[in-house]
């Protein structure tokens, strides 16, 4: 039987990488780092959070918690590990970064199916296949890539946020509170620094005017094309100081939005608030959510540091900005991941255009199970479209090329339900016990595609 063959060691690979492996395949693992790094990473371990440590909400009536439901049923392994070092974050499941991808790590490097090779592949191979470098991917592949499907990738600039120092913090200003923790029972996993209108308004206008590190053109190093050099943000992660450029009171109603939180030592709603989030187990470090950004170091230390309870903040990391790269999905994929001119490839995360840490351990997921039944001779699955993971999969491939930008789970990539005018709760509602059903009933139908050996 083939061996199989998984180019890139993140949350898609991993996942990919299992999944296969738990069906009889002998896998084998490239991973690029610590030989080649990239702009982004920190560390050459497997499955390394870059960005935000939060996989998303773990409410029932949230995309991502339909798709966390549908994960679990499949048995995901990084769901599993994310669960078992998940740290206090109100309703989102939020991850000791470093334990996750360490834990991660250590179940692939112990599988006696998998074999980890620390070495950067350009070229695709003539062999079963699963692409899943992700949106870092290096220059040589992203030209194999390119010379593979006639077309030139697509790119878009991603962000991450900084990471601060508990101790650091003036709790004397900043105070714990969850969204609507009264009404939810949520304990106060989030410390919240408040604004009074006047320092927001002081605050947005250093923001907007400072200084930012140039976006690098990278035209001339993996020929891409159509948004080549334009430094195309991704609407789903933007840099906080473009939210602000948007509109004054802009971030008042996104990332700084101060609905449902009580500053409990005042009585007062704030006008506005940025909060933290737990980033590692012990809690001594904490990222500012929603608080992607592009500034320069000197100028995130100044301007950060005039958000009230942080004028003493210590930073474990700055924010930074880098190219994600993503593959135009529609004109190469179908639904089962594999690519349409070569049954044997298959291609997984975010290279796919599929966001948010879910999806692309989704999608690694159905590539991982799908190039086992491949190698096995056995029938391709096919999620249903009413399932969160088979509306990501029709959303890559079917949006008309010219108009397809990355995606992140969502209730409106779903088919539509028969009356669609239902207040917004119950469509939520209403999307994910249908959902669940169809995600049942496929699973009870097609055990025999799905079962591990």
């Amino acid at each position: 039987m083939a061996e199989l063959i998984i180019i890139g060691g993140g949350l898609a690979g991993c996942e990919a990488a299992f999944q296969a492996a738990e069906r009889g395949i002998d896998v084998v693992l490239y991973e690029m780092r610590p030989k080649v790094t990239s702009p982004a990473h920190i560390s050459s371990r497997l499955a390394e959070l870059v960005c935000s440590n939060s996989l998303g909400s773990r409410l029932p009536d949230r995309a991502t918690g339909l798709l966390f439901a549908e994960l679990s049923r499949l048995n995901s392994l990084l769901v599993r590990i994310a669960l078992e070092t998940c740290v206090p974050s109100g309703s989102s499941l939020s991850v000791d970064r470093d334990l996750f991808s360490a834990s991660v790590e250590q179940v692939i490097l112990n599988h006696p199916k998998i074999r980890v090779i620390r070495k950067e592949i350009r070229e695709i191979p003539d062999s079963p296949t699963i692409i899943a470098s992700g949106p870092l991917t290096s220059p040589g592949l992203s030209d194999a890539l390119i010379r593979f499907s006639g077309k030139n990738n697509l790119f878009f600039y991603d962000a991450v946020a900084p990471i601060i120092y508990k101790e650091s913090i003036d709790f004397s200003v900043a105070f714990y509170a969850s969204r609507f923790e009264a009404e939810k029972g949520h304990s106060s996993d989030y410390i919240n620094c408040p604004f009074t209108k006047e320092e927001y308004d002081c605050f947005v206008d250093a923001l907007i005017s400072a200084e930012r590190t140039p976006l690098q053109n990278f035209e001339n190093e993996i020929h891409t094309g159509v948004n080549a050099g334009k430094g195309k943000f991704f609407e789903g992660c933007l840099p906080v100081e473009v939210i602000a450029a948007r509109g004054h009171q802009s971030l008042c109603f996104g990332p700084m939005r101060p609905i449902g939180l009580m500053d409990s030592r005042t009585g007062q709603r704030p006008y506005a608030v940025l909060q933290l989030r737990q980033d590692n187990h012990s809690g001594s470090l904490y990222n500012m959510v929603g608080f992607q950004t592009n500034l320069t170091i000197p100028s995130q230390k100044l301007v950060f540091r005039m958000v009230p309870g942080l004028a003493g903040a210590e930073f474990s990391r700055f924010g930074q900005m880098h190219r994600n790269t993503y593959i135009s999905s529609p004109s190469l994929l179908q639904t089962t991941s594999q690519t349409k001119t070569r049954s044997d490839l298959f291609l997984a995360g975010q290279i796919t255009g599929i966001e948010g840490y879910l999806g692309n351990i989704a999608s690694g997921l159905l590539a991982g199970i799908n190039a086992a039944n491949f190698i096995s001779g056995r029938k391709m699955l096919i999620f249903p479209s009413a399932t969160m993971i088979g509306a990501l999969y029709r959303y890559i491939t079917e949006t008309p090329a010219e108009r397809f930008q990355p995606i992140k789970a969502s209730f409106g990539i779903l088919p539509e339900l028969e009356n669609r005018f239902v207040i917004r709760q119950e469509r939520a509602a209403r999307h994910i016990q249908t959902a669940i059903r169809a995600m049942d009933d496929f699973l009870n139908e097609n055990m025999d595609l799905i079962k591990t050996k």
